[in-house]
């Protein structure tokens, strides 16, 4: 497979907006040294486009952005793509709705994942962004696609954007990139504030009918248009 001429504009242009990014993850303290991750599909084709493995932040160029297959291959790019890409991949393949793909280490939501523990809905910004509670995957192996099938399994049906993978980290998805990192930034910010909540006493939690309806405005009224971004 090769990046053609009728998508080579669409890549130029998820190249510098998968770029653009990551500043983002540093940005909100998502993430450390090169650990961390942003994906976008590549819309009507079967490619996606990935930040490369073990490259300093400070260093990214929408250049050495990695275009790979569905499978994980790479289609075009320099570097070798990030460890985290045949995982990805499979989300793509298995859920076509979404556009984009984060992965984080962000301190208070990977904590919870460390004690294998739900992020309960005692906040509205909970119920409003996603919907219950933040989910909890199972443990799986880098370097294959064992997370993409735990993310897979763990947000299929589900109202959550953001999964917290056991002993791992974050991983959310969206309808485009910019919506997965808008989702890997507020699971942080929900998952401090209800980390320092626990330690004042037990939080409260949200009846589920005003969750949901919580959820419905956020989604649909909420904003100047209804803007996946």
């Amino acid at each position: 497979m090769t990046v053609t001429a009728d998508v080579r504009d669409t890549v130029v242009a998820l190249r510098r907006e998968v770029c653009a990014l990551h500043e983002q993850l540093t940005r909100y303290a998502l993430v450390v040294w090169t650990a961390g991750n942003v994906s976008a599909r590549v819309p009507g084709h079967d490619l996606l486009v990935i930040k490369p493995s073990g490259v300093s932040y400070d260093d990214l160029t929408p250049d050495n952005m990695v275009v790979c297959d569905l499978r994980g291959r790479v289609v075009e790019g320099e570097h070798a793509p990030s460890s985290d890409t045949e995982a990805q991949a499979y989300v793509y393949r298995e859920l076509p709705e979404v556009g984009g793909v984060v992965h984080t280490h962000s301190t208070y939501a990977t904590a919870w994942a460390a004690r294998g523990e739900p992020v309960p809905c005692v906040l509205t910004m909970g119920a409003d962004e996603f919907g219950g509670e933040i989910p909890v995957g199972p443990f799986a192996v880098i370097g294959d696609d064992s997370i993409g099938r735990g993310i897979v399994d763990t947000l299929r049906g589900s109202r959550s954007p953001a999964v917290l993978m056991r002993n791992h980290g974050v991983f959310t998805i969206g309808a485009t990139a910019r919506a997965a990192v808008k989702a890997a930034v507020m699971c942080e910010d929900v998952a401090r504030t209800v980390h320092v909540s626990r330690q004042l006493g037990t939080p409260l939690p949200i009846a589920q009918a005003d969750v949901d309806s919580l959820f419905d405005r956020y989604q649909h009224v909420y904003g100047q248009q209804k803007d996946p971004r």
